[in-house]
């Protein structure tokens, strides 16, 4: 029995017949053809941003980074590419797939894949956990779109909050770090790790988080007007918008679309590990979405199991079934 179901390219030949194809010393050579454009978010690769899990795991304070990514990248697909049959995928476990279906993606060459891969990337945290980030100034449209739209709402009203990224000293310290202004460094420091509430006493955590961000705002500012070097000053322009995008910005494992021979786990399949369904995503909702609310296989053998006991009377139980499996799939 199969663990589980990937999905390849389509070949320009039979994969079973490759060695006698080859053996024909034709000038033509076994290669793929055509293979959806796809995309893999992993949550692990936020593990220095986030402090409720690490590695596999999962929760709600974590997952509005897939939120994130599944609302930017799917915005840049459609309006700045053209693409209209774009499938996400909760992946079963930590993450999400996007399969773009379009024929035009389908025939895109590895150096094509690679240019969509690269446009939607902005850095990479290295093993150290430095975040380097290389935003072009002022920023490209798409960019100025993701970060008005989606990035700082979410930064502001969501992530922050929940992660308490600027009420955690080792995580302030990581973020202090990203501002090129000494004083403003140490002013914030201050401030934030003092251990008293910035906002109003009786604020909820979403309003000291916002009270916390917008203090940063207005110190790096401060230090924005204190200074006269035209390379700090243009650092500090934008040095709040870098620690958005070093943050939540998507993430893509890049390897997985560069190259059209990339397997990729199937829709519909049972994750090996957590025994959860790899049910497709609503986009429109995205924010919506309970990954630990996903149908499992077990829950499944479940309902097949009673729905089949509930037959009686002469009823076609292998049709109950059939009807009851179907609705599942749908859902």
């Amino acid at each position: 029995m199969p663990a589980k179901i990937d999905i390849g390219p389509v070949f320009n030949v039979d994969p079973q017949k490759r060695a006698a194809y080859s053996a024909l010393g034709s000038d033509r050579v076994f290669a793929p053809e055509q293979r959806e454009l796809i995309f893999d978010v992993d949550m692990t690769d936020y593990d220095d941003v986030r402090t409720c899990c690490t590695g596999g795991a999962v929760c709600a304070k974590c997952w509005p980074f897939m939120t994130v990514a599944v609302r930017v990248v799917n915005t840049i697909l459609h309006d700045d590419f053209g693409f209209r049959h774009v499938l996400w995928v909760y992946s079963g476990r930590r993450g999400v797939h996007c399969w773009v279906c379009d024929p035009s993606a389908r025939r895109l060459t590895n150096e094509q894949r690679a240019s969509v891969a690269d446009y939607l990337s902005v850095g990479k945290v290295s093993e150290q956990g430095d975040k380097r980030i290389r935003l072009p100034y002022p920023l490209h449209p798409s960019l100025q779109r993701a970060y008005t739209d989606v990035l700082l709402p979410m930064w502001r009203d969501t992530i922050l909050p929940a992660q308490k990224l600027l009420e955690t000293d080792t995580k302030v310290d990581a973020l202090l770090a990203m501002i090129p202004d000494e004083e403003a460094r140490m002013q914030l420091a201050e401030r934030l790790k003092s251990g008293k509430r910035i906002g109003a006493a009786n604020s909820t955590s979403q309003e000291e988080a916002a009270a916390r961000w917008a203090l940063v705002e207005s110190t790096v500012a401060k230090a924005k007007q204190r200074n006269k070097a035209p390379q700090v000053v243009e650092a500090l322009e934008y040095c709040c918008i870098s620690i958005v995008f070093a943050h939540i910005f998507p993430r893509l494992d890049v390897e997985v679309s560069k190259h059209m021979n990339h397997l990729l786990k199937a829709p519909f399949c049972v994750h090996p590990k957590t025994g959860r369904v790899c049910v497709p995503m609503d986009t429109m909702h995205a924010d919506g979405f309970d990954p630990l609310g996903v149908p499992t296989i077990a829950a499944l053998l479940n309902e097949l199991n009673d729905a089949g006991a509930q037959a009686a009377g002469g009823e076609d139980t292998e049709m109950v079934r059939s009807v009851l499996l179907h609705v599942v799939v749908q859902r």
